[in-house]
């Protein structure tokens, strides 16, 4: 099987293209950016520009990554015009190509925040316009789909939040100011989150591209759940040998820092660590679960994960996967 990675230059896309090569597949990149790991394999194609991406896709196997995701993005309708009307093209230029299968990354963002594990059947009620256009694109694909049920295959998989080596989302931030003992707890942190570590996600999205025709729908999430507390205890007790989780603030004065970081950064016009959108989400109890993984096993533990990324990041850094943050 050949397959093509959309948003291959990013960081899932650019760890699938690292496990396809070590297992010996054939694939190739179509982002805006060039990727600097796989540049013999990348097309710089905008999924924007309807009639070059249609000339450049090729394979038996779409993964479908390329996607507006920062919190952050300005003008909002960005996240309309790239992660729909993107994927509508991707649509149109499979048909044309002859493509059966897309295999779709969306995120558990269409459920908003939940308080109790949330699986498939979850009601959709997006958290911000990123959740929203997931969903968006997700009709998009059943749409195609359902052009021609007995031959198309689409995959759709709903990852929670997503960490391991190179990522610089929220779990590393969070690892990093631990590292560098700027952590300071904010609320009780017993509420619970959901992860997923990279190798295991790639590992499913590989594991999905045998499955046939129709709409299949998985959330990803690698269990057991952790406390914020949990998870904290754990990365100072790894980094720092320290116990607990350290000083703390209450939630109410926590949050109120997070809306003054975000004035100063409309001010600046700089990013900063802390921002009311991560203290809301740092805070909340967010977990997740699936029906049913067709047989897959995970081949790192949750732990392991949490384990290699805070050894290869911290304490015995590592040669770190080059992919585009865009």
């Amino acid at each position: 099987m050949t397959y093509l990675i959309t948003g291959g230059s990013g960081f899932i896309g650019t760890h699938l293209g690292l496990a396809l090569q070590q297992a010996g597949e054939s694939f190739r990149i179509v982002d805006k950016s060039p990727s600097q790991t796989f540049p013999e394999r990348v097309a710089l194609v905008d999924i924007l520009d309807a009639d070059r991406l249609a000339q450049d896709l090729t394979g038996e196997t779409i993964f479908h990554l390329a996607a507006e995701h920062r919190d952050d993005v300005q003008p909002a309708d960005l996240y309309t015009r790239v992660n729909v009307e993107g994927t509508r093209n991707l649509c149109r230029a499979a048909t044309l190509r002859g493509i059966d299968r897309i295999i779709f990354t969306s995120s558990v963002a269409v459920y908003g925040f939940v308080k109790d594990a949330t699986d498939e059947t979850g009601a959709i009620n997006p958290l911000n316009a990123y959740g929203r256009s997931k969903y968006d694109a997700e009709q998009v694909l059943r749409a195609w789909a359902a052009e021609a049920p007995l031959t198309r295959s689409l995959t759709i998989i709903r990852p929670t939040v997503v960490f391991g080596v190179g990522n610089r989302g929220n779990v590393y931030t969070l690892f990093r100011q631990i590292a560098l003992g700027r952590f300071l707890m904010v609320g009780r942190g017993e509420n619970r989150k959901s992860l997923a570590y990279i190798d295991n996600l790639v590992a499913f999205l590989i594991h999905t591209a045998q499955v046939g025709p129709g709409v299949h729908l998985f959330n990803y999430v690698d269990g057991p759940d952790m406390t914020m507390r949990d998870l904290v205890s754990l990365a100072r007790k790894t980094l720092h040998a320290k116990s607990g989780t350290g000083p703390s603030l209450p939630l109410v004065l926590g949050m109120a820092l997070g809306h003054m970081a975000d004035a100063l950064a409309a001010i600046t016009g700089r990013s900063l660590p802390i921002s009311a959108m991560r203290l809301r989400k740092f805070t909340r109890t967010t977990t997740f679960t699936s029906r049913a993984h067709h047989g897959f096993i995970p081949p790192v533990s949750l732990h392991e994960g949490l384990q290699r990324t805070l050894q290869a990041e911290f304490l015995n850094p590592q040669p770190l996967p080059v992919f585009h943050t865009d």
